[in-house]
This record gives structure tokens, C-alpha cells and sequence, in this order.
């Protein structure tokens, strides 16, 4: 169940990432980011309050009001880098996050088998390779690639810290919840303060928008409950691996429906991975 959980995140993530890059081509990064999580809040409102998950509130939600704290700022530097750089490039740089939840893991004491060892390190090489590494050139790439990084370090705290705030399935629900109304707090703050200084046009969607909008939310909110879900199922180190291969679904999105082209290394990264992915559930 760890990886049947863990590849639904990939799949979600990947497609979330796909939609919110294309949102922000036209709309901005900050805007994109408080509508979608807005949309998430209210239908995980509503669940919250019908599974009466409520009654599972604990000291463990700090774990949830911490992710909702990091996600805004790695969703918005990654949304940026996404509109900026080729998404098959920007998005397999985004997952060197799995450093972090990966690194917890191993201080817990887990320790995966020989297999699986050798499938973190085949999966890892193969998203890494899958973005086709380009360090160098125009000054756009390049900024790109530093927020990249910035949200990838975000993504990695989050999947680290969600995977501690529920240890039920209501639980999750309402650890979730938490989550995303700290998101849209965190992020409307940051839009109102960028409205007054001017530094972004107040927010405009066009209702053709909004069920794009509620995608991209929707399902990155449901990839972090599935990842949970794996991590809690089996070992963090397997489930943030499996998790981080949502690159290779974005990219393949990218190359279908923008003819985005793949480089030989990025096919050669995509198909290690794969077999990464292999050798995790099989060990």
C-alpha cells in the first residue's frame, strides 16, 4: 500500500504542478497560489465538519500549522520557476526535496533493504536526470533554478512535517484542513501586503479560470493526504522516494500538451526512474 499511495502522489503532484506552471503564465504566481488553496480550505471544510474529525484536534496539528507555513512560499517560488524555465526542466529540480523527508527517516531509524537502497539511488539519479540539468545559460535559467531550490527545500519540510500530524484517517482530514487555512492566511497576508506596496495588481480571476484553479488545489491537497497516508503505511524513506517521481508526470504533460521536447538525458532520467520505482516496491 506504501507504494500504491506514495505513486498516487506522484501522479497528483505532477498534474497539480502542470496546471498551477500553466495558471501562472497568465495570472499571478501569489494569486494562483491563495485562489487554489482557498477552493481546498472550503471542500476540506466541509469534510471535516460532515466526518466530525474534530474530535481528533491534538498537539500534533503544530505538525500541520508548520507545513501550512512552508508550503505557500515553496508553492509560490516553484509556480515562479515553472513560468519562468521549461517545465520538464524546472519540475525534476523541485524534487531534490526528498532529501529531507528521506533524512528524517534514516534518524528515525529506518533502515530499507539492500533493494531498495539501490532503488532510492537509482530514482534519485534518474528525477535528477530527467530535468536535463541546465546550470548554465540565460539569466532567466538561472533564477529559475535558485527557486527551484528554494521550494524544494519547502516541499521536503512539508512532506516530513504532514506525515507527523495524523495518525488516523480523520486525523488527516483535519490536519489537512489546518494545513491549508494556514496556507491561505500565510498567503493572502502576503498578497495584501504586495497589493499596497505595489509590487502586485490586485487579484483578478476570470470564472473561466476557477475550475483550473480548483484542480490545482485540490489535487495538491489530496497528494499531501496520500502521501501521509503512505508514510504512514510503510517506510518514510520508500514513500518520499515513490512521492518524488511526480516530476516525470509533469514533464511527460509538458511534452504532450505544450510539445515540450525531451532530451535524450531527461528520456534516460525518466526511464531510471522508472525502474527506481521498480526496485522500491519490489524490495
Amino acid at each position: 500500500m506504501t507504494a500504491v499511495f506514495a505513486l498516487a502522489t506522484s501522479l497528483l503532484w505532477g498534474l497539480a504542478d502542470f496546471g498551477g506552471g500553466l495558471l501562472t503564465r497568465r495570472t499571478s504566481a501569489l494569486t494562483v497560489v491563495v485562489v487554489s488553496q482557498s477552493i481546498a480550505t472550503v471542500v476540506l471544510g466541509a469534510i471535516v465538519g460532515a466526518t466530525g474529525a474534530w474530535s481528533e484536534a491534538g498537539p500534533q496539528l503544530w505538525f500541520a500549522v508548520a507545513a501550512g507555513l512552508a508550503g505557500p512560499v515553496a508553492m509560490l517560488a516553484f509556480y515562479k520557476a515553472l513560468a519562468l524555465g521549461p517545465m520538464g526542466v524546472v519540475s525534476p529540480l523541485g524534487s531534490l526535496g526528498v532529501a529531507v523527508p528521506v533524512a528524517v527517516g534514516l534518524v528515525l531509524g529506518e533502515r530499507p533493504g539492500l533493494l531498495q537502497f539501490a532503488g532510492i539511488a537509482v530514482a534519485v539519479v534518474g528525477v535528477a536526470l530527467a530535468g536535463g540539468p541546465q546550470f548554465k545559460g540565460a539569466p532567466v535559467q538561472r533564477q529559475a533554478v535558485l527557486l527551484t531550490l528554494l521550494s524544494a527545500f519547502g516541499f521536503g519540510a512539508v512532506m516530513a512535517l504532514i506525515a507527523e500530524a495524523s495518525t488516523t484517517l480523520t486525523g488527516l482530514f483535519l490536519a489537512l484542513f489546518v494545513q491549508r487555512v494556514t496556507n491561505v492566511v500565510a498567503g493572502g497576508t502576503a498578497l495584501y501586503v504586495a497589493v499596497r506596496r505595489g509590487t502586485e495588481t490586485p487579484p483578478k480571476v476570470a470564472p473561466t479560470a476557477l475550475p483550473a484553479l480548483a484542480f490545482v488545489g485540490l489535487a495538491d491537497v489530496a497528494a499531501n493526504g496520500t502521501y501521509a497516508l503512505a508514510a504512514q503505511n510503510g517506510p518514510v524513506t520508500v514513500a518520499a522516494v515513490l512521492a518524488s517521481l511526480y516530476p516525470v508526470v509533469t514533464a511527460l504533460a509538458a511534452r504532450g500538451f505544450l510539445s515540450e521536447r525531451l532530451r535524450g538525458v531527461q528520456a534516460a532520467g525518466a526511464g531510471l526512474a522508472l525502474v527506481g520505482t521498480v526496485l522500491l516496491a519490489t524490495g
